[in-house]
């Protein structure tokens, strides 16, 4: 590994704009693979949009420090405002969830994404019902209603 200096400029923006209510554009500043331990980015959600469905991670931890703009974030105990200057801290369990909303109706919400990045992550999604497992050989989303016997097709 060698020191990385990049300038945001530089790094292109991956729009993500798949289903209704969910947009990002995200500008991979540490990405994946490139170091150990670590992934980092920063992200522009548009007004009245989100970027990720409410989730926790099981190994994966998450901070958030919001750049510019305001949101709405929700965590296990309700929803907060959040607004630039915030740092969030979200740990690897069931008390980590969050989902981070642009509340803007003109700005957007900007923040810098860092997380812990293991070889395998497991995610929650308890709105919707899906477990994911995310890791260097597998991206999968799967519905809990589903679960299955141990020795099922055994």
């Amino acid at each position: 590994m060698e020191i990385l200096k990049i300038k945001m400029e530089d790094v292109p923006a991956k729009h993500k704009n798949e289903h209704e209510g969910y947009e990002y554009y995200k500008r991979e500043l540490v990405p994946r693979g490139h170091a150990q331990q670590c992934v980092a980015a920063l992200y522009e959600i548009p007004p009245g949009k989100s970027a990720y469905p409410y989730h926790y991670h099981t190994k994966n931890e998450e901070i958030f420090y919001i750049i510019k703009g305001i949101g709405s974030l929700k965590t296990p105990t309700g929803n907060q405002e959040v607004s630039a200057g915030d740092f969030l801290f979200f740990p690897a369990n069931e008390k980590g969830a969050h989902k981070l909303t642009n509340i803007s109706d003109t700005e957007s919400l900007i923040y810098l994404d860092f997380d812990t990045h293991n070889d395998i992550d497991v995610s929650f999604y308890p709105d919707s019902g899906k477990i994911g497992v995310w890791g260097k050989n597998i991206n999968q989303l799967y519905n809990i209603s589903t679960q299955t016997e141990y020795y099922d097709g055994e």
